[in-house]
């Protein structure tokens, strides 16, 4: 009886934790995440204030929740990209594509990521909920470096990348800098002739060109490093 009783407070909290999450999640959507307060995330989910901080002790710790929801969505694109390639160059390209669809699709979740980088961990050291995004982030890199070994293996990326962890965090942050002037410099973009489509088209390309293994050529040292 105890553990059936026990089953359903935890039942009970998952489901008020998750109509938190929802609500904030909802206000970061509509007004933007500097437009959103504990008082207003209460109000969206029916709650009191009150009860809001008992789930969260505050606005960062809500912001975390949702960037793992948003890492956790895109975790799952990549998987779906790479899913559908079958060299490892084409995995990566994939994954290129799929970060710039998740951007536009869900600006909200990229808005919290991007967040989530310029975050500066509490000197005490990182909170359980920022725990949780940093796992998760850990396995959408994951899924990367698989592809970037696979190409290693099938010969369609170089062989001489070095850690295969760091080239993941460059591509990163290539692609998510890329999307990010794509969507706070459109205007000053277009003054000097380059329209957003032609900045958000050239990641994919730019990755076969850092990645793709090179024929070898004695006129070029880096052709001579790299394994045909």
């Amino acid at each position: 009886m105890s553990s059936y009783i026990t089953e359903r407070r935890q039942e009970e909290k998952d489901r008020r934790r998750t109509e938190i999450v929802e609500a904030a999640e909802a206000l970061y959507k509509e007004l933007g995440w500097d437009a959103v307060t504990m008082d207003s995330v209460a109000k969206r989910a029916r709650l009191s204030r009150a009860l809001v901080y008992v789930y969260f002790k505050d606005k960062q710790d809500l912001h975390f929740a949702i960037a793992a929801r948003a890492l956790e969505t895109l975790q799952r694109r990549f998987e779906e990209a790479t899913a559908r390639a079958k060299t490892g160059l084409e995995k990566i390209v994939s994954i290129g594509r799929a970060y710039m669809a998740y951007s536009q699709e869900f600006p909200y979740y990229f808005d919290a990521c991007a967040r989530l980088e310029l975050h500066a961990p509490d000197a005490s050291g990182p909170r359980e909920q920022e725990l949780v995004c940093m796992q998760i982030g850990r396995r959408v890199h994951d899924v990367v470096v698989a592809a970037l070994a696979l190409g290693q293996q099938d010969k369609t990326i170089r062989a001489d990348l070095g850690d295969l962890s760091v080239t993941s965090r460059v591509l990163w942050g290539f692609t998510h800098g890329i999307i990010q002037i794509a969507m706070t410099k459109g205007e000053p973009l277009a003054q000097v002739g380059i329209s957003v489509p032609q900045l958000t088209s050239t990641p994919s390309p730019s990755f076969a060109r850092c990645s793709r293994a090179p024929r070898r050529s004695p006129a070029n040292p880096i052709f001579r490093r790299a394994i045909s």
